[in-house]
């Protein structure tokens, strides 16, 4: 899925001139913070993690009496450390957030950070939080999928794939996981694979392993099965 803190990374000569210009910025206009945050997610973006630390934590300082400002970031942190995979770092600053629209935003990384540690049981607590509060997101039904699917609850892990494609038909991890869990499910599935790769043959060709692992198991478990059933 798409997480939240993710951004394009711009090219190098791009990422200079981006940065001086925003440099510029704030040397003009140090009493806004949008260019402060700007050029936060522009480091992060090119993978400056320290830099971009200490922007945001300088920011923070800077702007900490405006509350929808210190929120902003605050998230901006998050997605550093998250970034950096320092996902115990990222978790305290999502979880401070108090602004509604950032809220829901901090709910899903909260639960893409603990997925990343692992930590599935807690991840979904907060994926379903975020799904609840935005149902009709793509990246909510989605996470919340791919943790069932971790947890090894196929069942509702296809529930929440079919939920993400009546979302967004379009997508096509969507389709590609609604169809492991299917085959894993013995439901019909040939049409969302063949749906997935239509949709999104690059995301297809990189998770094909999966499906050829998962057809060696359940032809490894259909044999074992024939086997017991003969003796």
């Amino acid at each position: 899925m798409t997480n939240k803190a993710e951004a394009s990374r711009p090219s190098e000569a791009k990422q200079r001139a981006l940065v001086h210009q925003l440099v510029q910025t704030i040397d003009a206009h140090p009493d806004d913070y949008h260019a402060y945050y700007d050029l936060t997610v522009l480091l992060t973006a090119g993978q400056d993690f320290e830099q971009a630390e200490a922007l945001a934590m300088k920011a923070l300082g800077k702007f900490e009496t405006d509350r929808q400002a210190a929120d902003l970031f605050r998230y901006a942190l998050g997605n550093v450390y998250y970034q950096a995979q320092e996902y115990d770092k990222a978790l305290p600053y999502y979880q401070k957030i108090q602004d509604t629209k950032l809220k829901n935003d901090a709910y899903v990384m909260m639960g893409q950070s603990l997925m990343a540690k692992r930590d599935y049981q807690h991840a979904l607590v907060w994926a379903l939080t975020a799904q609840e509060a935005q149902p009709t997101a793509l990246d909510t039904n989605l996470l919340v999928a791919d943790i069932l699917l971790a947890l090894g609850n196929n069942q509702q892990a296809y529930t929440y794939y079919q939920l993400a494609r009546q979302v967004d038909p379009r997508s096509g991890k969507a389709a590609f996981n609604a169809g492991l869990t299917a085959m894993v499910l013995g439901k019909p599935y040939a049409a969302l694979f063949e749906s997935a790769e239509k949709l999104d043959p690059e995301y297809f060709q990189k998770h094909q392993q999966q499906l050829t692992d998962i057809e060696k198991t359940l032809a490894a478990q259909k044999s074992g099965d024939d086997q017991a059933t003969k003796s």
